[in-house]
């Protein structure tokens, strides 16, 4: 894993770093790159603003592992508001949580009880669930969160990532249900044992399990592809899979990330594919941020500008 990424991915754990760091005006500043603000209001407003131009959106707030299951509480209680505001605004801007922020640490049942409510209410709206997928130790309990909210309704997906060894096996029985996939490439630090160290294998990885899931026998009723990546050259590559295999329309969304690559994302939404902007917002953003910079170290440029601007 290269020098700079595994940097960042460390600071993204470091309680004392964060504490100052978000101190820091250079780092407030150049944090705003990635997201619109830290009130949801902040976020819809960016949602409208990209309405426009073809984009649509997923809401997420950040953070993770809750430390008191009373919080989950509020944080399910703050979705809610989410599912809400969206409806209320007209905006096709899905919903993305964490199960940590809903309890997983503490009480499984009590985070599937959240996150049923959520979907009810996603449904309800017209609207749509995702869960996010954390570090390792979680994509077991994930994967069977998953599960079960998918017999309840085809109206929720799942993240999934491409650095992991075990992520073959894994898209497997969620191709067979007909599964929504966003697949990332993966942003923890993890030892080579669970992960793919280097970037090539990791993209390598990314482009053969997207094409698996592009195939014939993935089109089942509720299957979905977000092919969630910044890599041109590898969103290219699947575009060639795609018009190879005349796959429809309908089966694959192309899903970024607030402030990154936003050139990209108006040109693939001017081309008529569907787009799909990932914005985050809330005050815990620190590890999330230093995740971002790990992913794509060209950002570090614009942090170094701001911090002499």
């Amino acid at each position: 894993m290269p020098i700079l990424r595994s940097v960042f991915l460390w600071a993204s754990t470091n309680v004392w770093l964060r504490e100052h760091a978000m101190r820091k005006a250079f780092v407030r500043r150049s944090v705003s790159k990635f997201m619109p603000g830290e009130s949801v209001e902040d976020a819809i407003e960016a949602a409208k603003a990209l309405t426009p131009r073809h984009i649509n959106t997923i809401l997420t707030r950040l953070g993770e592992n809750i430390s008191h299951i009373k919080e989950a509480d509020d944080v399910a209680a703050h979705y809610l508001k989410v599912i809400g505001l969206v409806q209320a605004a007209g905006l096709d801007a899905q919903i993305s949580v964490k199960p940590t922020q809903l309890g997983f640490d503490q009480d499984m049942e009590i985070c599937f009880r959240h996150l049923a409510v959520l979907a009810d209410a996603a449904v309800a709206a017209g609207n749509f669930l995702w869960l996010d997928m954390e570090s390792s130790p979680y994509v077991d309990g994930t994967l069977a969160l998953y599960k079960r909210l998918r017999e309840r309704t085809p109206k929720i997906g799942i993240a999934i990532q491409a650095y992991l060894h075990r992520t073959a096996q894994d898209v497997e029985p969620l191709a067979a249900m007909g599964a929504a996939i966003r697949l990332v490439k993966g942003a923890y630090l993890e030892p080579a044992s669970v992960a793919l160290p280097n970037k090539s294998d990791v993209d390598a990885n990314y482009f053969k399990l997207a094409s698996r899931l592009l195939q014939d026998d993935a089109n089942r009723p509720g299957a979905l592809l977000h092919i969630a990546t910044h890599d041109i050259g590898l969103q290219q590559r699947l575009q060639s899979v795609i018009a190879e295999r005349k796959v429809a329309a309908s089966r694959y969304e192309f899903a970024m990330l607030y402030g990154i690559q936003t050139a990209r994302q108006r040109e693939l939404a001017t081309a008529g594919a569907a787009v799909r902007c990932l914005i985050s917002y809330g005050e815990y953003w620190f590890p999330w941020y230093m995740r971002r910079l790990g992913e794509r170290p060209a950002n570090v440029w614009f942090v170094v500008k701001n911090a002499f601007g």
